[in-house]
């Protein structure tokens, strides 16, 4: 599967959503973004997914976000940093993520990062001071 058809954004109670293993997934239709319910996005093993869209900022209720070994990832939106209920990200084995957004620091309920694996990336930005859960 390389992409989702754009209809998943009217799946109005969907509070997870494993696309765990697709390793042909390129990208994320933008009504991805109206799953207002939405708690957990599991995305590990993506291996073609090369960037999060911007409307990924958008889901309001996302308690974890998995990015587990998706090896093409290059780099995070800044628009992350709107997710104001996030607990959990997962981005080992991201190899090609080279930097985190500074926005990550408005992460306030955030209380995982896991980043082991991530080669390319050599610091953090220096507002992930700004986290008090972690």
């Amino acid at each position: 599967m390389k992409e989702l058809p754009s209809s998943i954004g009217q799946l109005n109670a969907l509070q997870k959503l494993d696309l765990s293993w697709c390793s042909n997934l390129e990208k994320l239709p933008s009504s991805i973004g109206q799953l207002n319910a939405l708690q957990k996005l599991d995305l590990k093993v993506c291996f073609d997914l090369e960037e999060l869209p911007s409307f990924i900022g958008e889901l309001n209720a996302l308690q974890k976000l998995d990015l587990s070994r998706c090896s093409n990832l290059e780099e995070l939106l800044s628009s992350i940093g709107q997710l104001n209920a996030l607990q959990k990200l997962y981005l080992q084995g991201c190899s090609k993520l080279k930097e985190l957004p500074s926005s990550i620091g408005q992460l306030n309920a955030l209380q995982k990062l896991y980043l082991q694996g991530c080669s390319k990336l050599k610091e953090l930005p220096s507002s992930i001071g700004q986290l008090n859960a972690l």
